[in-house]
């Protein structure tokens, strides 16, 4: 090897070992201000974890405090209403109703104590409620839905009512739904909107509702004694009003049949137990007396041929 080829491999030997420590300086630095700027993050962190904590304290102190208030404030609000003559169904709403204002104002207190801007608040609340109001329409019509049945009154809690395809007691009449326990002991909870929309038909409206029987007898049976045995009948039943007049007329004349519609009057609360009592001895008391009640015959005349 010639001193000039040495000479070059010491110098190159030199740049590498150069470069090397270059290489490992600036890898050293660059770890070196990654972790003062997270130092400094974490620290910037914790300061403002110091200055905002008293505030975040407060903030819950708030929420807690402004929710046990707003229970007790509706409890004191749903008893003052049940010693008015505000109804069952619009106290339920009443409180419901009043309940959500007082958690939206605790809400608001809460967050103007963390320095939320109150511009910011009203503006974050206005563009919430065009976006709920646009993507929840249903839910706006069912409240409103509410309110109409609150003041129209149409029925209220522990009525008898029927709508659409579900009869049966008024239990509860939300914000956004009416709550029906039907006599077969299903709970249909159908939504206001629906409810201000569809027919309603109210059986405790008025104290007094009418039974409507129809009876059959074969034309060979006496008419007369039918109807003579149906008002002995209707004169035993204690359940049976008196006024209006029971209404016994012949009603049809069918293929195999005469009909006979028997109109009596009961207390509302009397309607189901009358109905089933009316059928049930009438029918006994049918038989006992030999008239008879005619079912469907068919009769077949067969031609023979010669």
């Amino acid at each position: 090897m010639t001193g000039t080829q040495l000479i070059t491999e010491t110098t190159n030997a030199t740049s590498a070992a150069s470069a090397a420590e270059t290489t490992t300086g600036e890898l050293m630095g660059s770890i070196q201000e990654s972790v003062e700027k997270t130092s400094g993050i974490l620290s910037d962190g914790v300061e403002y974890l110091k200055k905002a904590l008293p505030l975040l304290i407060i903030a819950l102190l708030i929420l807690v405090i402004g929710i046990l208030i707003s229970k007790l404030i509706a409890k004191i609000v749903g008893k003052a209403v049940s010693k008015s003559n505000v109804n069952g169904a619009a106290k339920s709403f009443l409180v419901s109703l009043i309940k959500i204002i007082l958690y939206i104002a605790v809400v608001i207190m809460a967050l103007s104590v963390l320095n939320v801007p109150m511009s910011s608040i009203i503006t974050i609340l206005g563009a919430a409620g065009l976006a709920i109001s646009l993507a929840l329409q249903s839910c706006l019509s069912n409240l409103s839905g509410g309110f109409i049945i609150l003041f129209t009154k149409p029925f209220t809690t522990g009525d008898i009512v029927e709508l659409e395809d579900s009869v049966g007691t008024v239990k509860d009449i939300g914000i956004f739904y009416t709550k029906i326990a039907t006599f077969d002991g299903k709970t249909v909870f159908m939504p206001n909107g629906r409810v201000t929309d569809a027919k309603i038909i109210n059986y405790t409206e008025t104290p007094a509702r009418r039974i409507d029987l129809n009876f059959n007898i074969s034309y060979s049976a006496d008419f007369e004694k039918a109807r003579q045995v149906i008002l002995d009948i209707i004169s035993a039943e204690k359940l049976i009003l008196k006024a209006p007049e029971p209404i016994i007329r012949m009603s049809s004349h069918n293929n195999s049949s005469v009909g006979i519609d028997v109109l009596v009057w009961v207390n509302n609360g009397d309607y189901l137990t009358e109905r089933y009592n009316m059928t049930e001895a009438v029918k006994a008391a049918f038989d006992e007396n030999g008239i008879e009640i005619p079912f469907d015959q068919l009769d077949i005349h067969v031609k023979e041929k010669f």
